[in-house]
């Protein structure tokens, strides 16, 4: 019990070293500088031990090993994200205490409402309790799509995000075809169209 409740805490402190979120940083101005090549990010998520990436998703589409996995909501559901594959997804990954998520919030909804059915956007929460995810999705009016309770940050590392108000865009085949900050959101609603055609 004692690793699990540490756990976040360093981690959560090691992030905030790394990042400054709320402050005037650098890491705004990187803005882009997290943005990979298609080959490049093809190896970012790793799969799971034992898992070879097959069966298939919703829709009957293979599923890639990027969407290999299976989490818990903030609301306490199962949620398996072999049902992401076949169309582009948006990963965003967030802290509740961190207001440049916030900032982010207002664009991410919009560009899921805007895509409904053409494109997943999944929130996935971490460096905190349950209580104040929960807390978060209320007080931006972010419900409207699904959001992973991540306390323990496995979906981070599967996806080897380090710091928190990133996004992780994968293409219909769960390649990453970007991973970095978007300050407010800005720029998220072009690079989900590039998908869409």
């Amino acid at each position: 019990m004692r690793a699990r409740t540490v756990l976040p805490a360093t981690l959560a402190a090691a992030l905030l070293a790394l990042t400054g979120c709320g402050s005037n940083g650098s890491a705004d101005a990187a803005g882009d500088a997290g943005a990979l090549s298609p080959s490049a990010a093809s190896a970012t998520a790793q799969p799971p031990a034992g898992s070879d990436g097959s069966g298939t998703g919703a829709d009957g589409a293979k599923v890639p090993t990027a969407l290999n996995f299976a989490a818990t909501t903030v609301d306490g559901q199962p949620f398996d994200a072999k049902m992401l594959a076949g169309k582009p997804t948006v990963l965003w990954f967030w802290a509740p205490w961190c207001p440049k998520c916030k900032a982010q919030a207002a664009e991410t909804a919009k560009v899921a409402a805007d895509n409904a059915g053409k494109v997943n956007v999944v929130g996935v929460a971490g460096l905190d309790k349950n209580t104040a995810m929960k807390d978060f999705v209320a007080d931006t009016g972010t419900g409207s799509f699904p959001h992973l309770s991540d306390e323990r940050g496995e979906v981070w590392k599967r996806f080897k995000v380090t710091e928190q108000s990133r996004y992780v865009i994968l293409d219909k085949d769960g390649t990453t075809v970007y991973e970095g900050v978007l300050p407010g959101g800005k720029g998220l609603a072009e690079k989900v169209a590039e998908l869409t055609g």
